[in-house]
């Protein structure tokens, strides 16, 4: 929408003009948004396969339309166009009923073209029509009858915080309201709060330091390089590989920060396949692995010498977690970072259980031999997990 009405790109201009009639406007888009074949718990069972322990659900985008029958956008929303269902509804019972995730919606505080937010930027934001009106009604709709655990805000339209009135929100959020024993929320609540306030930063869009940060921060990516919809044109090669998740997965948990991957469904309501294929893979990966992704934190150094291993680790237990992305074809991994201690120290594979033979080395790092696996044989694909007990 805003590269076509706002921006004018050429393509999507050409794109607009070569597929739908001349006189076609955003809003005739709502009754083409059937979400027909939308099943919520099928949706629920492939997240809950993935591995993943927490969903957000983009509840309203930038353009404004709402997935509930929202109170304050009338006429513009899932229950009264296209679908006529309560889609958030249906998709946080089939969340809570069928599977173990915390229940998490996505807002956007502004609306590119609504005319109450383009008078207040208008008049540099020194009035608060849409906030008053729109957006803090919605949010707490949304909270009182969803009850989401994760709110994760956006789009802050260059307006401050106290534009969007947002300190007085969060305060009833976290002391009054219906979730405020669990709920967490990220950083975008006005210009200059994000990676600066919140209880975990997002920064940027597909943001990955690839360094410890000292808070909580999330990677949130997307599957498909190029979008966060779903595009009828994407090409196999637009898509990240299971090998590259795996690989975005263990160097965002080693750095200190979760994972949030992107799917972009259609408009009649399916996951494309291909999205359904890197989820169920995922979590076909952290069966075997997730010892060392979940529940863990990061050690004191989160890669190696050696490339493509990164650490996590688990104090409590003396557990550390050295996660390598390659297995070496002499079968020995050299890791340069953990000091070992003979007799103390341990090793296995994570999905094999044997302790594996290691020697130690000087100045610093020990030698693992691997065992000797066919194909077959291998614990899983993609990635694997050395348990290191008793080294520091």
């Amino acid at each position: 929408m805003w590269y076509w009405q706002e921006k004018k790109i050429p393509m999507y201009v050409k794109f607009m003009e070569d597929n739908y009639r001349p006189d076609f406007k955003y809003e005739d888009f709502g009754p083409l948004f059937t979400a027909r074949f939308f099943n919520a718990s099928y949706w629920a069972d492939v997240f809950q396969a993935s591995g993943a322990k927490y969903t957000v659900l983009t509840s309203k985008h930038h353009e404004g339309f709402t997935l509930w029958g929202s109170k304050h956008s009338w006429n513009w929303n899932a229950v009264d166009v296209g679908p006529k269902r309560d889609l958030v509804k249906e998709l946080e019972a089939a969340i809570r009923n069928r599977t173990d995730l915390r229940f998490g919606l996505y807002y956007s505080l502004f609306e590119w073209f609504h005319p109450l937010f383009l008078e207040d930027k208008s008049r540099s934001f020194h009035q608060q029509q849409f906030p008053v009106s729109k957006t803090l009604p919605e949010l707490y709709e949304l909270v009182n009858k969803y009850q989401p655990e994760v709110l994760w805000s956006d789009g802050d339209g260059d307006a401050p915080d106290d534009y969007w009135n947002s300190t007085v929100f969060l305060a009833w959020l976290y002391n009054q309201s219906p979730v405020r024993d669990t709920v967490v929320t990220n950083d975008r609540w006005g210009l200059g709060t994000i990676c600066k306030h919140g209880g975990y930063y997002t920064c940027s869009d597909r943001y990955h330091p690839g360094h410890l940060l000292p808070h909580k921060w999330e990677n949130c990516m997307t599957i498909d390089k190029f979008s966060w919809g779903y595009r009828r044109d994407a090409r196999l090669s637009d898509y990240l590989t299971i090998e590259e998740l795996v690989k975005e997965l263990v160097e965002t948990v080693s750095c200190g920060g979760n994972l949030l991957m992107n799917i972009g469904p259609t408009y009649d309501g399916t996951i494309p396949v291909i999205f359904e294929e890197r989820l169920r893979q995922m979590g076909t990966w952290l069966k075997v692995n997730g010892e060392a992704i979940y529940e863990t934190y990061p050690w004191r150094s989160q890669s190696d010498v050696t490339p493509d291993v990164w650490y996590t680790s688990k104090p409590k237990q003396k557990l550390v977690y050295a996660i390598y992305l390659k297995w070496p074809t002499s079968r020995h991994l050299f890791l340069g970072q953990p000091i070992a201690t003979p007799g103390a120290t341990e090793i296995k594979l994570l999905g094999h259980g044997q302790p594996l033979n290691w020697t130690s080395l000087k100045p610093n790092g020990i030698l693992v031999e691997l065992p000797r696996l066919t194909f077959d044989q291998m614990p899983c694909k993609w990635g694997w997990a050395l348990a290191l007990t008793n080294v520091i």
